[in-house]
């Protein structure tokens, strides 16, 4: 990943990862043990879905520019698709505090999306490539 990816990266994870211990503790004085495993698993979730959103949606910027926008919206509607399925089927598990997992996962999804939003219109991306100056064949 060049470098201003993963300054991108940092800049959404470290937040999220932020909120996610927030809601830890929230949910381990509210709801115990279960609450702070389930808010735990929902931030280690959100932060590994979207970071490989992130990496797939850079990848495709660079290979295939003409794809990028609607990579970008089928990519975040996979997402948002995908941490309902983890909401379902965690519906029900005794492992964790369900109530306190979707709860987190919700948070840390907007807090991410917030972040890497703010890390986008605060980085200095070229979106043109400028000409490299060419070589002649005499020196000056």
């Amino acid at each position: 990943m060049p470098s201003n990816d993963v300054r991108i990266l940092a800049k959404a994870a470290v937040p999220t990862a932020a909120v996610g211990a927030v809601a830890a503790v929230v949910s381990g004085v509210v709801a115990g043990g279960k609450g702070a495993i389930g808010a735990a698993v929902a931030t280690l979730v959100v932060i590994l879905f979207m970071g490989i959103g992130l990496y797939v949606l850079q990848r495709t910027a660079k290979s295939l520019p003409h794809l990028f926008q609607a990579m970008g919206l089928m990519l975040y509607a996979a997402q948002i698709l995908l941490l309902f399925v983890f909401v379902a089927a965690f519906k029900h598990t005794t492992l964790f505090h369900p109530k306190a997992f979707a709860l987190t996962l919700v948070a840390t999804t907007l807090a991410w999306i917030a972040a890497q939003t703010r890390a986008h219109m605060k980085a200095k991306i070229l979106y043109v490539e400028p000409d490299k100056p060419e070589k002649t064949g005499h020196s000056s």
